[in-house]
């Protein structure tokens, strides 16, 4: 009598997204929210629009760190998008539980777009009542400059955020891969050995202390 091929091993639900980068993404969502909506109010909402800004660039610090040496699934090394992984993508050769990769170029795009909104809003000057609390560290025509490249980043976020949502929308509606429910209960269809492995309290500390630390100094800045 012959043997019947053994059935593949059946995928359950298993641990992708860590709740420390579960929390980060979400604070990140509200915080840029908060200050696209203060950014366009302006007058005396631009004090609350620099606070967000600062909440921002913790959330950047940590998350920076955090790919450097979170689990499995959060560290850039594990989705960078490589040529050659985008190419196998678009053949629809790429498998894999974390981000796809054209997922991750969107995930460096708006690291990269929100580290430029910090960065010159720092430094920046709109000549109207707000002066970021490093503005004075350059001549008034950088910062000038710097403000015009905030105000084209900011237009550049915005359209990234179009992109982010449709692509969203399509996975949800059309592909049938509910992603936000992914992203907030952290789990995944996949096979047991492909699960995250539990984040480790020191490193989490560690990460956590540098936000902090960033937090505090723009706070000391005049930021807070």
């Amino acid at each position: 009598m012959s043997q019947q091929p053994a059935s593949p091993e059946p995928h359950a639900d298993v641990p992708v997204w860590d709740l420390p980068l579960r929390v980060f993404h979400w604070a990140l969502v509200a915080l840029v929210s908060a200050a696209i909506a203060t950014g366009l109010a302006g007058g005396a909402w631009m004090s609350w629009h620099a606070r967000a800004g600062q909440g921002i660039a913790a959330l950047l610090v940590f998350r920076l760190g955090w790919g450097l040496w979170g689990t499995r699934y959060a560290r850039f090394a594990q989705f960078w998008p490589s040529p050659r992984r985008v190419w196998a993508y678009l053949r629809g050769r790429w498998q894999g539980l974390g981000h796809n990769p054209l997922g991750a170029l969107s995930v460096f795009a708006v690291l990269t777009l929100l580290l430029t909104q910090v960065a010159t809003g720092l430094f920046g000057n709109d000549e109207i009542g707000f002066a970021g609390p490093w503005s004075g560290w350059v001549d008034e025509e950088l910062s000038l400059k710097l403000t015009g490249w905030h105000k084209l980043a900011a237009k550049l976020l915005y359209v990234w955020l179009g992109l982010h949502l449709a692509a969203i929308a399509i996975y949800v509606a059309i592909r049938r891969q509910p992603l936000l429910r992914a992203m907030w209960r952290g789990r995944r269809p996949g096979a047991a050995a492909a699960a995250a492995e539990r984040p480790r309290l020191a490193w989490v500390l560690l990460s956590l202390a540098l936000a902090a630390a960033a937090w505090s100094l723009l706070r000391v800045s005049g930021l807070g």
